[in-house]
């Protein structure tokens, strides 16, 4: 224990250097709890459940209440690990305390491959998006790059200036998503109970939901397919761990953000599509049609689905805001722990790493040009969103790994910890056989699968940079 405390102080010094500098606390509980409504509420719940509504029907209920079960478990243990020691400021410090460099080497540049690919498919998205004020006309590829270009310079002058800045957009940007769900539930349980029919002839009702083939109409492989899509709608939750470095009073504010996850889900995932679904039956919803967006335009109400667009492109804005800034602070850590050029660790004069800023600005740019290479943009956000799938599970599977060793060998933590996960190591297995068997019906259908073959390539790179160039000296 002595050698241990020695080893905090010597390692507080070195973090405390001027040359280093450090990452300061100035997030507020405002902005966390906004933060982790943002995280919940992404993309994949805009553009995706239109996708995963047309594979698995009403069952996609249950699937968005099972994985955001799993997800809010692995925000528990996530929550308790960094808890048991503020010095840990990202899932980097404590997968290298506890499995060792490789795992802190291995999360930290795999969760900054997760947010550069979901800034690709957030590129797909803005530009799929912005066809609605086009007539509806897609762009060209050219038009699809400076698109690209214009949004990745503006999220990065954004995140340049103060983490608070960030923070405050965060916040606005996760309002105005909570406004417009809360709005679409009350438009559509008003089409409900006042017998709404729209121009297809369908009077809105509950029935729907169980009418047209019951819960499960697509079978036993249409309930699995619906979960390829569905958990790229939970990445992000975990942002609320990478934000605890830059939290106030993160005993406090993290188990209040990490408690209030299912409440979110309930309201946000399952009352949302259920409203959706009951409005329009399941088997009419265009996959490539935000549901969002159609229920609007069902109801005729022309506004209402341009002000439904705009709120959609502000949450894949949000989504890319919080993608450059999460990339940033992993690189800042990985230079932290000699697992990335030093460079990444400097801060400028507002406590942001802007090294690594510009270097994740860069990548999401070479990103843009997929929209000129597949100009499909719903194919290329597919593509994005597995691989983007595949390293989130990856991630999450390294939180849970984590959690085991934490538990097994520093029980003294574990047993004074106020905010533990609930079931302890039985809930880590069941968590850890989820999100594996998750993996296999990634490959059941074809266009998931692409992206799942592709996935070893990241994880040969990985091992060549660990062994050949960034593998830590032993200390």
């Amino acid at each position: 224990m002595d050698i241990e405390d020695e080893m905090k102080k010597m390692s507080n010094q070195q973090h405390n250097s001027p040359n280093s500098g450090e990452l300061q606390r100035s997030l507020s509980n405002r902005h966390l709890q906004l933060i982790a409504i943002g995280g919940a509420i992404g993309t994949g719940l805009f553009m995706g459940s239109g996708k995963t509504i047309s594979l698995a029907g009403p069952s996609i209920l249950v699937i968005y209440m099972i994985i955001g079960f799993m997800v809010f478990l692995v925000m528990r243990a996530l929550g308790e690990l960094l808890l048991s020691n503020l010095n840990y400021k990202s899932f980097i410090d404590f997968s290298t305390d506890l499995i060792g460099p490789w795992a802190g080497y291995f999360v930290g540049w795999t969760y900054w491959l997760c947010w550069i690919t979901i800034g690709i498919a957030d590129l797909s998205a803005i530009i799929y998006y912005l066809q609605f004020f086009n007539h509806g006309l897609p762009f060209t590829p050219l038009e699809g790059v400076m698109i690209s270009v214009a949004a990745i310079i503006f999220i990065m002058g954004l995140n340049l200036v103060t983490v608070k800045l960030f923070g405050e957009l965060e916040f606005w940007f996760a309002l105005i998503k909570i406004i417009a769900i809360v709005v679409l539930i009350g438009v559509g349980l008003w089409m409900i109970f006042t017998g709404f029919t729209s121009d297809t002839g369908h009077v809105a009702s509950f029935t729907h939901i169980w009418s047209h083939g019951g819960i499960f109409p697509t079978g036993a492989m249409g309930f699995l397919a619906g979960f390829q899509i569905a958990i790229f709608a939970f990445v992000g939750v975990e942002l609320v761990g990478t934000t605890a470095a830059e939290t106030k009073d993160p005993e406090k504010n993290l188990p209040k953000a990490i408690n209030s996850i299912p409440i979110r889900i309930i309201i946000f995932y399952v009352l949302a599509l259920l409203i959706v679904m009951s409005v329009t039956p399941w088997n009419q919803i265009n996959p490539n049609i935000s549901p969002f967006v159609n229920l609007f335009s069902q109801a005729g109400i022309a506004a209402a689905a341009i002000i439904m667009n705009l709120v959609v492109l502000s949450s894949v804005m949000s989504s890319m805001n919080s993608g450059v800034f999460s990339t940033s602070r992993m690189l800042f850590g990985l230079s932290r722990e000699q697992q990335a050029p030093q460079n990444f660790a400097r801060l400028n004069k507002r406590a942001v790493p802007a090294n690594a800023l510009y270097f994740s600005s860069v990548c999401l740019l070479l990103g843009a040009a997929l929209q000129y290479f597949v100009p499909d943009t719903v194919r290329a956000f597919t593509l994005a969103t597995t691989l983007s799938t595949i390293l989130f599970i990856c991630v999450w599977l390294i939180i849970m790994w984590s959690y085991i060793v934490y538990y097994k060998t520093r029980p003294a933590l574990h047993a004074k910890s106020t905010f533990k996960l609930p079931g302890g190591l039985f809930t880590c297995a069941v968590v850890i056989l989820f999100f594996l068997s998750m993996i296999v019906v990634l490959a059941l259908e074809s266009d998931t699968r692409q992206a799942l073959m592709v996935s070893p390539i990241w994880f040969v790179i990985l091992i060549i940079g660990y062994f050949g160039f960034y593998k830590p000296k032993n200390k």
